[in-house]
């Protein structure tokens, strides 16, 4: 719809409503008016594409999980709309009162265009009375009716009201904007209010417009921006530093920027020269390649000096670190970005001291036309929690906070708070211990911090290199080789075995899940060389006291070549991969115990002989169990009872667990069905998703209930738990059913044959696991594939674009669960039922 609808219904003599325009900007915003008019409704207005896309709630937002208010799709509206609150005279469009109830941002979850075309948003919503997951859904018109209807649901989590609970309509009748009710409204002059006096216009992020004129160097009216002065463009300027917080800051004055993972630098533009400058003032120009430089060099301007951060983004859309650090090994530079920040200098005027939010929005013009390589930093207002629960929920780094109205200081301060997802921070390297495998690289980093100007030991870290990267470090280390330990204190028997000291003068970036005890890192993680940070300035970040150490249940199974590196690419070593084991235990721990297991071992890693098995081989861990197969006189099958057994497993090079569907308690009666939507070629991740909500529609009106996980590979699966009842065969001739009638009702979108000359361009419903014997890969197991990717279980509400099938990793599941409030399959054993044997529903 286009704002002519929404201007042609109204007589602006009349109406104090505004006539607006619609904006060139994005933004996402929302805000919701209660409007007594013919009757009492709530207008929904959702910021897209310059607009506000519009719904009449006619009973209002309900916070009750699952409960469906129509929403009737109405004009756009524009943005000035959602600061109106008056009366609007009766006898014109929509006479009556209107209040503005709340306002805030939304959150789309997925691509909000493609959502509003298919008629199924999902998103989440900031606001001053409302907050959490929402979807709004199209429903299905009756031919010839007019009106398209849609429903507004709120999505079940932590901000949902169970039924019975006080309702928010009742409970916060006011405007957010004014206090008043809607009957203060309608006896009071427009403009005025008895509680705050005249109305003043609604402060928000957004500043002055900035216009840039399209010339080969950009004019540009800086007079609008508060404190700009004119000065000539510095050499550099010391970058302004976020302080380290355990949670994020509250308030309407802060931003929130996803936290990347690269390179901090400046870029200094002056008369078509570009360096790129460290956050300590190195020039390094010539470290990334010609396509970031060309593109910068032809932003509209004559001077500048732009904040930013280079960055390598994988597949998943994430910067990754390590992933930077290979390209550059490998002196590519065609994966380059540069997200800017921050505009310092312009055209011969200092910006600093202007607030952030003038210098940002001058930002986002400057950049908004500069390609592939140079991007602007957007974000978020309002709550940094949710931002932050968003970003961990997701596995990325954290959040950078940052005061809207504050200028640019040099050095670290606290108008920028950084929160993390994980505890991450450099660290100084001061020896190393030698591979067990190669005798030309490392096999574990020793790291320390400086405390007091003395050098103290923070413990190992053996994971995360790739081949080359350890042969890397292990030339480098080989040149700084001391005999005498640089640390402090000295260190006991164990710390020092086979450790080669080094002079202390590079430092690492690490991940790892949190201090021990004693101030040591436990599951350390190497991430890279940090060549833009001095050794001399890393200190602890937080003081270990205040660091949580998650209890964990110990191991105790010894591995030998601890430093092999099972998947090269991502540097995931054997010591790696039984670090990750025993941070999801407790999850993995269901869907592995006390079943028969086929196990994917990979001696070499992912790289060499790979093979299934199902029986004992020679030196097999004593923690892993033997059980017979009360219907085979064959070899002992394999299973496990504990957190050793697993690592025992690990020992042997078991890179994926593939569980029977039933347990050894009860071997013929499955308590688990698995349908794995493989795809063929040509098939979208947007069909795959389509594919699995239909699966769950279909077991639902089995009368089961359906769970999703990523398979770590290509697909899906979906999974419905059991009450051990019916036995395999049935089990079987159900799940096969199942799938033809999926296959028959859309023969030119599903399969369920495993001929690959039929499966071009359509899904392969793969019933097969559903039988004797057969296997699928675990919940929470690796996959021995290229990016150690993890079958990972989503809520249903999280199964989008936004991640997809190999997404979560060895390396970034962890974050993702310590950022949960709840297990995503939660309740998946108490939601078991009996199979009750019928025919699938044939859908038309």
């Amino acid at each position: 719809m286009a704002l002519e609808t929404y201007r042609q219904k109204r007589n602006f003599n009349e109406t104090s409503e505004p006539k607006g325009r619609q904006s060139r900007k994005r933004g996402s915003s929302f805000v919701i008016q209660k409007h007594d008019a013919t009757r009492l409704h709530y207008d929904f207005r959702l910021e897209i594409n310059g607009v506000f896309k519009s719904w009449a709630v006619t009973r209002g937002p309900s916070l009750n999980t699952g409960e469906k208010r129509l929403a009737v799709h109405v004009e756009d509206h524009p943005l000035e709309y959602g600061d109106f609150e008056g009366t609007i005279p009766k006898g014109e469009y929509g006479g009556g009162t209107v209040i503005v109830w709340d306002r805030g941002a939304w959150i789309p979850i997925g691509d909000a265009d493609k959502g509003y075309a298919k008629g199924h948003m999902e998103f989440e919503l900031v606001g001053e009375k409302l907050q959490g997951r929402w979807h709004l859904v199209r429903i299905q018109g009756k031919p010839g009716e007019k009106r398209e209807n849609w429903l507004l649901i709120k999505a079940d989590d932590e901000f949902a009201r169970p039924a019975g609970a006080e309702d928010i309509l009742e409970e916060r009748p006011e405007s957010v904007k004014t206090g008043r009710d809607l009957r203060e409204v309608a006896s009071e002059a427009p403009g005025w209010s008895s509680k705050t006096g005249r109305i003043p216009k609604r402060k928000t992020a957004k500043p002055k417009a900035v216009v840039i004129e399209e010339t080969e160097a950009a004019s540009v009216d800086l007079t609008t921006l508060k404190a700009v002065k004119k000065q000539r463009l510095p050499e550099f300027v010391e970058p302004m530093l976020a302080t380290l917080a355990p949670a994020a800051p509250a308030g309407e004055r802060w931003l929130h920027e996803i936290k990347f993972d690269g390179y901090r630098l400046q870029a200094r533009i002056e008369a078509g020269r570009v360096k790129l400058l460290t956050r300590s003032g190195l020039d390094w120009t010539a470290k990334f390649g010609k396509e970031v430089i060309a593109a910068l060099r032809d932003l509209p301007v004559g001077t500048a000096i732009l904040d930013g951060e280079l960055v390598v983004e994988t597949d998943t859309g994430a910067s990754d670190f390590s992933a930077l650090q290979a390209d550059l090994s490998e002196g590519r530079s065609d994966r380059f970005s540069f997200y800017a920040f921050d505009l310092l200098h312009l055209d011969g005027y200092d910006l600093r001291a202007s607030p952030l939010i003038e210098r940002k929005a001058l930002l986002e013009q400057l950049v908004a036309e500069a390609g592939a390589h140079i991007h602007y930093s957007g974000h978020f207002v309002e709550s940094g929690a949710m931002v932050l629960r968003h970003a961990c929920r997701l596995s990325l780094e954290g959040i950078v906070s940052k005061l809207s109205d504050a200028p640019y200081r040099s050095g670290r301060n606290k108008s920028w708070i950084k929160s993390k997802c994980s505890a991450r921070q450099e660290f100084v390297v001061a020896g190393y211990v030698p591979s067990t495998t190669s005798r030309s690289a490392i096999g574990s980093l020793v790291m320390g911090v400086y405390e007091g100007g003395a050098l103290q030991h923070v413990g190992r870290v053996g994971t995360g290199f790739t081949a080359s990267v350890a042969q890397d470090l292990f030339n480098k280390l080989e040149r700084l080789r001391e005999a005498a330990s640089p640390f402090a204190e000295p260190l006991t028997a164990d710390q020092s075995r086979q450790v080669r000291f080094v002079r202390p003068e590079l430092v690492a970036e690490v991940e790892f899940r949190a201090w021990t005890a004693d101030g040591h890192l436990r599951h350390a993680s190497f991430r890279g060389l940090r060549e833009d940070k001095p050794a001399g300035e890393i200190v602890r970040e937080a003081p270990k006291t205040k660091m949580k150490t998650p209890a964990l249940q110990k191991r105790t199974v010894k591995l030998t070549h601890g430093d092999r590196v099972y998947w090269p690419d991502s540097g995931v070593t054997k010591e790696g991969l039984a670090d990750y084991y025993a941070e999801v235990w407790r999850h993995i721990a269901p869907y592995i115990v006390h079943r028969p297991l086929s196990l994917l071992r990979c001696p070499s890693g992912i790289t060499g002989e790979q093979f299934f098995q199902k029986h004992a081989w020679k030196g097999i861990n004593s923690e892993v169990v033997l059980v017979q197969d009360p219907k085979s006189a064959s070899e002992p099958l394999i299973t496990i009872e504990s957190l050793d057994g697993l690592i025992g497993l690990v020992q042997s090079a078991t890179l994926e667990i593939h569980p029977w569907g039933s347990t050894i308690a009860d071997w013929e009666r499955p308590d688990m069905i698995v349908m794995d939507l493989d795809p063929g070629e040509g098939v979208t991740w947007d069909q795959i998703i389509e594919a699995a909500q239909e699966v769950r529609q279909r077991l639902n009106d089995a009368g089961l209930a359906a769970f999703v996980k990523t398979s770590g590979g290509k697909g899906l699966h979906v999974v419905a738990p059991l009450k051990p009842h019916a036995e395999w065969p049935a089990i079987k001739d159900f799940t096969k059913a199942f799938a033809d009638s999926m296959a028959a009702d859309a023969p030119d979108r599903f399969v369920s044959t495993i001929t690959k000359s039929k499966r071009q361009g359509k899904i392969l419903v793969d019933y097969l696991r559903n039988q004797r014997g057969q296997t699928a890969v675990a919940a929470y197991s690796t996959r021995a594939r290229p990016g150690a990717a993890v079958s990972t279980p989503l809520t249903w509400d999280e199964l989008g674009p936004a991640i997809g099938p190999a997404y979560f990793t060895v390396e970034t599941l962890p974050t993702r669960l310590t950022s949960l409030s709840a297990d995503p399959w939660e309740g998946f054993r108490a939601a078991a039922v009996p199979l009750k044997i019928r025919k699938p529903v044939r859908r038309k």
